[in-house]
């Protein structure tokens, strides 16, 4: 496979300055040097009908306590910052089977839904809410600019915004980094990127282990 010449915009910061980052038997990556996502290169998405096929082999059942337990990772310390009960939330990148959203709303939360495959109701994303949470979708966002956009556009201030994603190992790791091997995964966000965002766009920033990260607009 022949290395490609770099895109010319980041497709979460739109920065110019992207660097070929890495290449293998399947894909190429690059790095922005602003924000220092890491992304696959756009020749390589699916077409929406292979990528929903995948997520449908997804075993996200409500029932099941090993997913439950998952999920908590982030439910558990998000619910702690959020203190109050009967908040408004949304459960952005849902999938087939909602799950995080049922946990909070037993928790007393009033919860609304979004997944552009499986639960597609623009009426939820013409509201604020008092957090927003995304389990395991940020990495599969073609143009994140745009979904991260939207989620400063929904969320009140000083509301929460709680992200599961792996984070991105340093560039040495990275060939050996399983998580980068789901062709449904194309974007992936390193602490550095997070804190970017935090930084320009008004937020405090936490992370939780390797995967949990939780934002205060501030």
């Amino acid at each position: 496979m022949a290395e490609l010449s770099p895109p010319a915009s980041c497709p979460l910061c739109l920065g110019k300055d992207n660097h070929f980052y890495h290449q293998d038997k399947k894909r190429s990556y690059f790095q922005c040097q602003h924000c220092q996502l890491v992304f696959a290169d756009a020749n390589s998405h699916l077409a929406a009908d292979a990528e929903v096929a995948i997520y449908q082999q997804h075993e996200n059942n409500p029932l099941d306590q090993r997913y439950r337990a998952f999920l908590n990772k982030l439910a558990a310390p998000l619910l702690e910052r959020l203190g109050n009960s009967g908040l408004s939330g949304l459960d952005f990148g849902c999938g087939p089977g909602p799950t995080l959203s049922l946990m909070l709303q037993e928790a007393g939360q009033k919860m609304a839904v979004f997944d552009p495959y499986f639960a597609n109701q623009p009426e939820v994303l013409t509201q604020q809410y008092d957090f927003i949470c995304s389990t395991e979708a940020i990495e599969h966002f073609y143009q994140p600019v745009n979904e991260w956009a939207l989620w400063l556009k929904l969320l009140k201030t000083n509301g929460w915004l709680g992200l599961m994603t792996k984070l991105a190992p340093v560039q040495a790791e990275f060939a050996l980094w399983h998580y980068k091997n789901d062709p449904t995964h194309v974007c992936f966000f390193s602490r550095d990127t997070f804190l970017f965002l935090a930084n320009r766009d008004g937020f405090s920033l936490e992370f939780i282990g390797n995967d949990v990260i939780l934002l205060q607009k501030i």
